[in-house]
């Protein structure tokens, strides 16, 4: 199937897809915690929801084992109730793995999926029990095994991200051109490359960029057994969407397809995931308060105490949440809304629909952004830090 073809299949999918039901925290319960006492931004969160949408997955998706991306959001009880769920984890640094360790997360459920590490890191990672790499160059495979001779590699190779709110191709996955020379060093070095891995990018809405990434992994497996490497491991990455503004395929139906193109994979090959938005995005609303409002002509301005330097930061490369406010009654207008540092780029990249009669003092609210919120902020310009807050521990 062509790319275009599977485009156009996707849409035709989009009219019956979206008709799953999703879970979001009870926006009462949110009201409540604002009425509690607000000071700063705040990520109002429900453990019950993130616990649900383990379980979820795991139903979807029976032969594949999750690890948690702890960079979506590593708050310590999410991982708590995460690990009590049985979940396993997938870290970016050393910062996220010392997290998981001080949970007393054993080292053997913690997969190390950045593609590019210092020495320093892999060193450190090996020294905490860590076995299990992920690279996407012969550079870096030659790093690894010098460092770690039994290392468990798996290689990160590039896959379409067509159909994904934001593509992740580019900076990570070894060409398919690369690939069986990379594995020619992989032999001449002994280095255990016996897994794959790949992302379809995030929030994807394209079930085909799975079917055919993992048909790209069969061909590799191939490959590697031609060459004497044995397959362990294949790793199906995370993008599995949650329910912004757009339909989106449900985890059930990619679960299917899913299942489907695994069908013929030897069951001596461990399949596992690394879902981190779709476990937590739907149990949280972000909660900002208004703190000016200005007309320029005919441009309505609004001005809220975080923006992208704060926790918004996606949106700025393709996320758009349904942001709403507690004037329920009001008519809607366009509104530019930016956050409060001295930045021109601390704004909202596109007009907002909010209550014509927002005033300063009012609270804006932005549902689903579990992920990817609270990791993003910081104190730029020496604005706060969010608050989190947790309920249904």
């Amino acid at each position: 199937m062509t790319i275009q073809a599977a485009l156009d299949q996707q849409r035709e999918l989009e009219s019956f897809l979206d008709t799953h039901p999703e879970v979001s925290i009870d926006f009462d319960l949110v009201q409540r915690e604002v009425r509690s006492g607000y000071s700063r931004p705040l990520l109002v969160l429900d453990l019950e929801i993130v616990r649900q949408k383990y379980r979820r997955f795991r139903e979807a998706m029976p032969r594949v084992t999750p690890h948690y991306a702890v960079k979506a959001n590593p708050d310590e009880r999410i991982l708590r109730a995460l690990d009590h769920e049985g979940c396993n984890f997938e870290v970016a640094s050393i910062a996220e793995l010392d997290l998981l360790l001080g949970l007393s997360i054993e080292s053997d459920r913690i997969y190390y999926s950045n593609p590019v590490k210092s020495r320093a890191f892999i060193r450190y990672a090996a020294e905490k029990g860590l076995r299990w790499f992920a690279f996407d160059s012969a550079d870096e495979l030659i790093k690894i095994s010098e460092i770690v001779p039994d290392a468990k590699l798996y290689l990160r190779f590039d896959t379409p991200n067509i159909g994904s709110d934001w593509p992740l191709a580019g900076k990570f996955g070894a060409k398919q051109r690369d690939i069986e020379g990379i594995l020619d060093v992989a032999v001449e070095h002994e280095a255990d490359v016996c897994g794959l891995t790949f992302h379809v990018g995030s929030q994807c809405r394209n079930v085909e960029n799975w079917r055919h990434a993992i048909g790209l992994s069969k061909k590799i497996f191939d490959m590697m057994r031609d060459k004497g490497l044995r397959a362990e491991m294949l790793n199906i990455g995370g993008g599995y969407p949650v329910r912004l503004t757009r339909p989106i395929p449900s985890v059930e139906y990619i679960g299917e397809v899913v299942s489907d193109a695994l069908n013929d994979i030897s069951d001596d090959i461990s399949i596992c995931a690394e879902p981190g938005r779709f476990m937590v995005s739907d149990a949280a609303y972000f909660v900002c308060q208004v703190i000016g409002t200005q007309t320029k002509g005919d441009e309505r301005w609004l001005y809220l105490d975080a923006g992208v330097f704060g926790g918004l930061m996606e949106c700025t490369q393709g996320i758009q949440y349904e942001i709403g406010a507690d004037r329920k009654d009001s008519a809607l207008a366009p509104w530019f809304v930016a956050g409060p540092s001295c930045d021109s780029v601390d704004m909202l990249p596109r007009e907002q629909m909010l209550p014509a009669d927002t005033q300063e003092g009012d609270f804006i609210f932005f549902p689903k952004a579990g992920a990817y919120t609270t990791v993003y902020a910081n104190e730029f310009n020496g604005f706060p830090l969010p608050e989190v807050r947790v309920i249904n521990e």
